[in-house]
């Protein structure tokens, strides 16, 4: 929501349309600021409510980024999933899985920064739900690469966890790097990487 679009202080909004304007408030700030630095004022003024109407919706600043965070590792996981459904080609599919990742850190005002680089890491239940994304998004490529090669699940989950921790840092390194490729070429590469290496597994029959 931009500055132009934030209704003026005291309009009366639908519930879930004062959640989402002040949701937007907060990642602006958090993406700015940091979530240590950040303030319930200064969401608050960016939302253009007062402090009593955002406590009313999150309790604390915590409870803020907590539904912030769960947005966004929801979103992703969800890009992941329907990558993996958009084909029965895999070549096809792990160019899809990796420009969900592409996708995700290019878009929604830098909120994958919530994701994987705040700086409340270390608070337990961030990372219990950023772990948790991860894991189900290993969870739904472990399941395609065991059911097409045959491989132990074990075996599938490790080719899993290199895929995703490739496309993740992939993807970040590419956005933050000054000499920044387009977007599509990144994937290409990265995919005919992937793909050398994961095509030489046997097809199940």
């Amino acid at each position: 929501m931009t500055a132009s679009e934030i209704p003026a202080r005291g309009q009366r909004l639908p519930r879930p349309a004062r959640r989402k304007q002040l949701l937007g408030a907060a990642q602006e700030i958090f993406v700015a600021q940091g979530y240590h630095a950040a303030a319930m004022d200064d969401i608050a003024e960016r939302a253009g409510v007062s402090k009593p109407v955002l406590y009313q919706h999150f309790p604390g600043k915590l409870e803020l980024y907590l539904a912030l965070l769960e947005e966004h590792a929801a979103a992703l996981t969800q890009r992941v999933r329907v990558a993996l459904d958009s084909t029965t080609d895999n070549q096809k599919r792990v160019a899809a899985s990796i420009g969900a990742y592409f996708d995700f850190v290019d878009g929604d005002g830098e909120g994958f920064r919530l994701v994987f680089e705040s700086d409340l890491r270390n608070d337990p239940t961030v990372r219990e739900r950023v772990e948790r994304m991860t894991a189900e998004c290993v969870a739904a490529i472990t399941e395609v690469i065991a059911h097409d090669t045959g491989f132990p699940t074990e075996e599938a989950r490790l080719l899993s966890v290199g895929l995703t921790g490739m496309a993740e840092v992939g993807a970040r390194w590419w956005l933050s790097s000054e000499d920044r490729l387009e977007k599509r070429r990144a994937v290409e590469l990265l995919v005919t990487l992937a793909w050398r290496g994961i095509s030489g597994a046997p097809l199940h029959p």
